[in-house]
């Protein structure tokens, strides 16, 4: 029982919710690494992206409550994502049309592409906090809990009680569709093959007849979509706050570069890997360890390494360590 009772601690407090934040970590990581695939630089815009995504879904939710539209159960900001994918693409190439576009017929170095996308960044980061406020916003209704701890409890006869919220239940499903989806789309159709090629050698792809203003326009609308959806499901986890996004992006690289930038699989690795460590290093183990050590060996202390305030702080050592020691990320990507 005891043992039992420790698994659901660490589920409920490790588990679960590191695998919904690597979930959020691998559709964020999934649009840098296209971005870097595809384009051929690193997007520092990417994080502001996914808060312009979340803004306009957050006040098309809202407008929804208003009307007294809902999905029952489910949140309402279900329905209004289509509208911050839509915006959000018609913002990207915009961008890529007024910004970017210059720049890569001129053929500059990557590095100046990440200059011009960090002065992209502070002007998302301004516009959205003018637009919404720099505040906590949240915007998640319907049903909070898939099981109560209480309900758990009542069902095994254990002293601790597992509770999954919808959000992070809904954060994986949605994750696994919009993964399955991209895969789907980058090896069975001849638009995604197309990108595929580009990415792989662009003076031959363009030779074979490619358009590379067609696969450059799908890539920011797909880079759209994932932004977007990675923005809400972590608005909806936690809450909405602008200032979180920009924070998120160094966690995002991170999981880019461990898992291999421009490599797909190894972004939804490098997420996991990110957030599983942020969540177990930055967790107090006093409880876990309370139930598993032999009586009398219990911990006094939280058995905490770092406190939570410092958990942007382990993204940044596994960077480090990455770069270091295997530039090119578990998968082998493009080597940084």
């Amino acid at each position: 029982m005891e043992l039992l009772n420790a698994l659901v601690v660490f589920a409920n407090f490790v588990l679960i919710p590191a695998t919904a934040y690597g979930a959020q970590l691998a559709l964020g990581a999934l649009g840098v690494t296209l971005i870097y695939g595809i384009l051929r630089f690193s997007n520092f815009a990417h994080g502001d992206t996914m808060a312009f995504g979340t803004m306009v879904t957050v006040l098309g939710t809202w407008g929804l409550q208003n009307l007294g539209i809902g999905l029952g159960p489910l949140p309402t900001a279900l329905l209004a994502l289509p509208l911050g994918i839509a915006v959000t693409a018609a913002l990207l190439l915009g961008t890529d049309r007024v910004v970017y576009r210059f720049y890569r017929k001129q053929r500059v170095k990557p590095v100046i592409l990440v200059i011009v996308s960090m002065g992209v960044m502070f002007i998302l980061n301004g516009l959205v906090r003018f637009i919404i406020g720099p505040d906590d916003q949240r915007f998640a209704d319907g049903e909070r809990f898939i099981i109560t701890a209480r309900e758990f409890k009542t069902m095994t006869g254990l002293d601790e009680g597992l509770a999954i919220r919808t959000t992070q239940g809904l954060t994986v499903v949605t994750a696994v569709i919009v993964v399955a989806l991209l895969f789907w789309f980058l090896n069975r159709t001849r638009t995604g093959k197309s990108m595929r090629a580009f990415s792989d050698n662009e003076d031959l792809a363009l030779l074979s007849g490619i358009n590379p203003d067609r696969v450059v326009a799908i890539t920011w609308i797909i880079v759209a979509a994932l932004a977007t959806i990675a923005g809400v499901l972590y608005g909806l986890d936690k809450s909405f706050k602008p200032f979180t996004y920009f924070q998120l992006l160094l966690p995002i690289f991170a999981a880019a570069i461990v898992g291999g930038l421009g490599s797909p699989l190894g972004a939804i690795a490098g997420g996991f890997v990110v957030a599983y460590s942020e969540v177990t290093i930055t967790y107090a183990w006093k409880k876990v360890l309370g139930y598993t050590l032999p009586e009398g060996l219990e911990p006094g202390g939280l058995v905490q390494l770092l406190s939570t305030d410092y958990k942007f702080a382990v993204s940044f050592v596994i960077l480090v360590i990455v770069l270091l020691f295997r530039p090119t990320g578990l998968f082998r990507g493009k080597s940084v």
